[in-house]
């Protein structure tokens, strides 16, 4: 039984098994030794390059890619540069358009005391009537002074009554029929407009002409004409 059990070893003292693990073995180092040797291949190439150039032109293509790259951040320095600016500028406008105009909401709802002022001298007439006199020199007094107050916070009315009419600044409430003025002018204000710096704040309500129907005599003249 000795002597079989010897006759089922190698010359080498394995088992089969082992002989088995150890070609295996082998076959995957010879495999991976390949690979290693294959990876390596690009970078010994690569290496070769580089020794073949010279130092000269080694530092050349060195500083081009310094240049390169230097020319690439100063171009990003620029823009970043030219952004910032564009944005200071841009917010301090913003700023001095909201601070002059800060005040428009608080002027529109006093717009309506000035009306109201304005009719009330009106409606005096001539101010024969000595008993309401010093009530009618008190409210002129009141609406100037309201007036040279608007006048510092650079608010100031439309003349209008005369001009050409322009929707951009007034609004047309009527249309009158006269020939005495060009078609399209504005005969009678209704409303002041108002200008806040230069902004129109409020238009003004007008009285609009139109030329008037030729009477009968007219129509000959003016064909005779």
């Amino acid at each position: 039984m000795a002597k079989n059990s010897q006759n089922h070893t190698d010359a080498k003292g394995e088992t089969p098994g082992e002989e088995t693990v150890a070609q295996a073995s082998e076959a995957v180092e010879e495999v991976t030794g390949e690979e290693t040797a294959v990876d390596e291949a690009p970078a010994e190439e690569a290496e070769a390059e580089e020794v073949a150039k010279s130092p000269e032109e080694l530092m050349e293509e060195k500083v081009k890619e310094a240049e390169a790259k230097a020319a690439e951040s100063y171009d990003r320095l620029l823009r970043s540069t030219a952004e910032f600016e564009n944005f200071k500028k841009r917010s301090a406008r913003e700023f001095q358009e909201s601070k002059k105009y800060a005040n428009e909401a608080f002027i529109k709802q006093l717009l309506p005391v000035i009306d109201n002022l304005e009719r009330a001298v009106e409606s005096t007439g001539d101010g024969s009537d000595e008993s309401g006199q010093g009530v009618i020199e008190g409210v002129k007094m009141t609406l100037t002074e309201i007036t040279k107050v608007f006048e510092k916070f650079h608010l100031k009315p439309l003349e209008s009554e005369g001009k050409p009419f322009d929707p951009n600044f007034h609004q047309a409430v009527i249309q009158e029929e006269t020939n005495a003025v060009p078609e399209n002018t504005v005969v009678k204000e209704m409303q002041k407009g108002y200008l806040l710096h230069d902004r129109l704040i409020r238009p003004a309500m007008v009285v609009v002409s139109k030329a008037a129907a030729l009477s009968a005599g007219e129509n000959e003249k003016a064909e005779a004409e």
